[in-house]
């Protein structure tokens, strides 16, 4: 897939499948604009890795849990074209634990994390895209918003929300030409479920059809699949990347 000369936006862009996810547009050539919110060794990092690829990737700090932040970020992306291409919302955390005994606290960070950065990035995507009256989305939800996971009330309740509010907008945006998708993805290495219990994980993957965990490139790729021109009669759905869990 090429995507020479296009305008990625990638949120939680610097870590984990976010990393990928910015790698993977930049080797097939696309100028990349990956947010972070505070950490800057992941971000210098990146951009050495992207230093051969064919594209390229700027990385940008950005709090897009806030309107002001998000529309910092997509200006910036915009200002060479004065629109983006395609827009990935990969931003989350998780607060684990088990409802009767979860702080409103952590409620309230998942939630504010995991939502307002689709709802601010989408809004002033949206919006850059209705220049040429072309784009795509891709949103990253979780299995865990499909089929629940105990002890992730909070987290399962935002990735629900993240595939019921892809639908929503699909529908808005198709007639202006814009693709709205998402992709779900299972048990995946990265930092966040390096610290989920050990045995967890293990139950998990065995419980798989594919029997391992998954890797974030993987994930990447169908981020870019749902990108392309080849999934252009493609939108309102989610791809699931679990290696079969459920």
């Amino acid at each position: 897939m090429n995507f020479t000369d296009t305008t990625v936006v990638v949120t939680g862009g610097t870590r984990g499948i976010g990393r990928s996810v910015s790698l993977a547009f930049a080797a097939a050539g696309a100028n990349v604009h990956a947010a972070y919110l505070q950490n800057e060794a992941a971000a210098e990092d990146l951009k050495v890795a992207a230093a051969a690829l064919s594209g390229s990737i700027t990385t940008i700090r950005a709090d897009v849990t806030t309107g002001d932040g998000a529309v910092s970020l997509i200006d910036s992306a915009a200002a060479a074209s004065g629109s983006i291409d395609v827009l990935v919302n990969n931003a989350g955390i998780i607060r684990d634990g088990y409802l009767a005994m979860m702080a409103e606290s952590d409620w309230d960070a998942v939630l504010r994390t995991n939502l307002s950065p689709l709802f601010h990035c989408c809004k002033w995507g949206v919006r850059k895209m209705l220049a040429r009256r072309q784009g795509a989305i891709v949103n990253l939800s979780s299995i865990a918003g499909i089929s629940g996971t105990p002890g992730q009330t909070n987290y399962a309740a935002t990735k629900g929300a993240i595939i019921s509010f892809s639908k929503a907008l699909a529908r808005e945006v198709g007639p202006m030409g814009i693709r709205v998708n998402v992709v779900a993805p299972g048990m995946i290495a990265t930092d966040m479920t390096a610290g989920l219990k050990q045995d967890l994980v293990e139950r998990v993957v065995s419980g798989s059809a594919l029997e391992r965990i998954g890797q974030p490139d993987e994930v990447a790729a169908a981020v870019l699949f749902l990108a392309s021109r080849q999934a252009a009669y493609i939108t309102g759905q989610t791809l699931v990347v679990d290696g079969g869990i459920i």
